[in-house]
């Protein structure tokens, strides 16, 4: 029996990237002989994470199209053209038998090149509200696998499959890690934790809407391990030095977000579809704060789809600043409501979703 050659393309933050990795080791355990290849936008994260991650990458010359005017889309053509044809070469070299796109810029060049050579080609699609790339691609590929229902109006019917969105393999098992996490984040007592996530790159508006209220955490007692990103981590260590001992602490990225989750109680976070897939996992109490600066606002739809389910809180972006400390404060005190989100929560958990996508897209060989 001849290798099985797999192409997996996405990119640009960790919703697309983390996805992709877990779908791979997915496809791991089903094929014993098995050769994947990554493929993602040059100076993007996923050329340094999926490395990390222990596989190999190249790399398109791509980026988005800016909604707004920007100098920069006028480079747009140009990087799509590049992008063409490195896909044509990347798949004529690599002669693969599948190919599966989890989003980003890269994604939309490989598979649209896939399709009209007709090899098995399948989206991943994370949103409640897709972007334009996706729902064109949809019209080419063979199948569409969605993390929420009635994505009719999006996509072909006849392509749609629900499969839940993937997470990451070490957050399967973050339970019975909370002493360990205590430990690693500094926590030497026994009150409420929050764990403050700004996706993978960090927000601007979260970090400041924390900063101006450290103050808070220390006098109502609460714990605080802080997620900033690079741009406010300088910031963010000079202001948590003096409340250490307090059980606050600021971190570029968190690696072990096993144990982070294990050892928080609250949890604040973007409304990106791969943190809420987590985060119905995770099952403890949250509050959103949708991105603004995404494609269609599918952030703020993603919240609000967990806020009609009585499932989560939600404080918009541009209220952050006045509201979000204020409503974390309520929230920690209120214990039937942290009781009731966490229930509604995990009812949403889709724990298998990257064996459906892998075990739909080998279907596809077949």
């Amino acid at each position: 029996m001849k290798k099985l050659k797999v192409i997996i393309s996405g990119g640009g933050t960790g919703g697309h990237i983390f996805p992709a990795i877990s779908i791979a080791k997915s496809l791991e355990k089903k094929v014993k002989d098995l050769e994947l290849l990554f493929v993602g936008a040059k100076d993007r994260m996923e050329m340094q994470k999926i490395p990390e991650a222990g596989y190999t990458i190249k790399g398109l010359w791509i980026s988005g199209f800016h909604r707004s005017f920007s100098m920069r889309n006028l480079l747009f053509p140009f990087k799509l053209i590049s992008s063409i044809l490195k896909s044509w070469s990347i798949i004529r070299d690599f002669n693969p038998d599948l190919v599966i796109g989890t989003g980003g810029f890269a994604s939309g060049p490989l598979l649209y090149v896939a399709s009209k050579k007709g090899i098995p080609s399948v989206i991943q699609e994370q949103n409640s509200y897709p972007g334009i790339t996706n729902r064109l691609l949809s019209r080419h590929v063979d199948k569409v696998c969605t993390a929420y229902h009635e994505m009719e109006r999006f996509f072909p019917k006849d392509k749609l499959v629900y499969t839940g969105n993937p997470i990451r393999e070490n957050i399967v098992n973050f339970k019975d890690k909370k002493e360990e996490g205590k430990k690693l984040f500094n926590i030497n007592n026994n009150n409420i934790t929050v764990l403050v996530v700004g996706g993978s790159l960090g927000s601007k508006t979260i970090n400041e809407s924390i900063s101006q209220n450290l103050n808070l955490f220390k006098k109502n007692k609460l714990n605080l391990i802080w997620q900033t990103g690079k741009s406010f981590n300088e910031d963010s260590n000079k202001l948590t030095d003096k409340f250490k001992l307090d059980g606050i602490s600021s971190h570029v990225f968190i690696k072990e977000m096993d144990l982070a989750y294990a050892t928080a109680d609250i949890i604040v976070s973007r409304a990106g579809a791969i943190a809420i897939s987590e985060l119905c996992f995770i099952g403890k109490p949250v509050i959103l704060i949708p991105s603004p600066n995404v494609a269609e606002d599918h952030q703020t739809k993603n919240a609000q789809s967990l806020v009609n389910k009585n499932s989560a809180l939600m404080v918009k972006d541009e209220d952050s600043k006045r509201k979000l400390v204020l409503e974390l404060m309520s929230l920690s005190k209120n214990k039937k409501l942290q009781e009731e989100l966490s229930s509604n929560i995990k009812k949403l958990s889709v724990t298998d979703a990257a064996e459906r996508v892998a075990d739909l897209s080998l279907e596809l060989i077949e």
